[in-house]
C-alpha cells in the first residue's frame, strides 16, 4: 500500500474513532444542583450533596471540575482531566460541614468545552 493511501487511511480511522467516542460533541454546559437541609441547629454536623449533570463524559469532553464553596470560601474541590474524567455525565459529590451560624452553600461544575451554567446557591439557616 503506498505511504499516501495509508496517511489517508490512518486519517479518516482517526476521525471516525474521534467521532464515535465524542458521543455527545454538541452537549450543554455543565450544571449542579444542591442538596442540604434548610435549618439545623447549632453546632450540627450536615451532609451537603451537589449533583453535577453534563451531556458528555469522555477524554475529550467531560467535566473539568466541580467545587464547593461555603460563604464564598472554596471548600473542596474535583478536578478532572482526559485521563481521569467523572464516573459518569450525571455523577454526585458530598462534604461534611458543621453549622454553627447561618451559612451560604454555593456550587458549580465546568464543562472543558462549553463551561459552566453558574454556581447555584441555597442558605442554612440556624434553629435554637
Amino acid at each position: 500500500m503506498p505511504a499516501f493511501t495509508r496517511i489517508q487511511s490512518t486519517l479518516i480511522a482517526l476521525l471516525l474513532f474521534m467521532l464515535v467516542t465524542a458521543t455527545s460533541a454538541f452537549a450543554d454546559k455543565a450544571s449542579v444542583t444542591i442538596t442540604a437541609p434548610e435549618s439545623v441547629k447549632a453546632g450540627t454536623e450536615v451532609t451537603i450533596k451537589i449533583k453535577v449533570v453534563h451531556s458528555g463524559n469522555n477524554f475529550i469532553h467531560h467535566v473539568d471540575w466541580a467545587e464547593i464553596s461555603v460563604d464564598r470560601k472554596e471548600v473542596k474541590r474535583w478536578d478532572y482531566s482526559w485521563g481521569s474524567t467523572p464516573e459518569a455525565g450525571t455523577f454526585e459529590r458530598e462534604i461534611k460541614q458543621i453549622v454553627t451560624v447561618p451559612i451560604e452553600v454555593s456550587a458549580q461544575a465546568d464543562c472543558n468545552i462549553h463551561g459552566s451554567n453558574g454556581a447555584v446557591k441555597i442558605q442554612i439557616k440556624v434553629t435554637e
